[in-house]
């Protein structure tokens, strides 16, 4: 059975950094491209970031570009998201999504505020 367990996040001022983990099991982790996805309150749910099998392509939405970076560990089957420099509109829920599977983390709030 598939998991996908989510750690990280939280409260943080505006310019602050966190992270957020995301331990895989339950399938192949190492041969399946992974993905960050985030939703605010009234919007749907928009893509942040993705990574390929190895690390070696990595793709971002717009907004986060410069101040996200995505990356995993395949020997601890563990995808992260480093987030730096937040600003409110980065307030959201944040999803792992594993795209071999169609499996999704649990959510994890990540509140910017001053």
């Amino acid at each position: 059975q598939v998991h996908l367990v989510q750690s990280g996040g939280g409260l943080a001022q505006p310019g602050e950094s966190l992270r957020l983990s995301c331990a895989a099991s339950g399938f192949t982790f190492d041969t399946s491209p992974m993905s960050w996805h985030r939703q605010s309150p009234g919007k749907e749910r928009e893509f942040v970031a993705s990574i390929n099998w190895n690390g070696d392509t990595k793709r971002y939405t717009d907004s986060v570009k410069g101040r996200f970076t995505i990356s995993r560990d395949n020997a601890l089957n563990t995808v992260y998201l480093q987030m730096n420099n937040l600003n409110p509109e980065d307030t959201a829920v944040y999803y792992c999504y594993a795209i071999k599977t169609n499996s999704w983390g649990q959510g994890t709030q990540v509140t910017v505020s001053s």
